[in-house]
């Protein structure tokens, strides 16, 4: 096994391990566990669990939070239908 092949399998390693944190953040910023989520983007797939994560539901949002944002969306459908 040659130098440039251990470089990269090295590279490609890292890579994995450091891709894993995205959905990782990205789980912890919606309310659900960053270690679980970490430990599954390593073993299960990174792919697999960022679209997971994108799926999840934010369990930090208020009901307030929506009430809002539905609002705001009225307001935007009323601009737009205005103009």
């Amino acid at each position: 096994m040659g130098f440039g092949l251990t470089f990269f399998i090295i590279l490609g390693v890292l890579l994995w391990i450091l891709l894993a944190f995205a959905p990782a953040i990205m789980a912890k910023n919606k309310g659900y566990s960053f270690w679980l989520i970490l430990i599954a983007s390593w073993f299960v797939s990174f792919l697999l669990t960022l679209v997971v994560v994108l799926i999840l539901p934010n369990k930090n949002e208020t009901p307030k939070d929506r009430a809002d944002s539905k609002a705001a969306d009225e307001a935007l459908d009323r601009e737009e239908g205005s103009a």
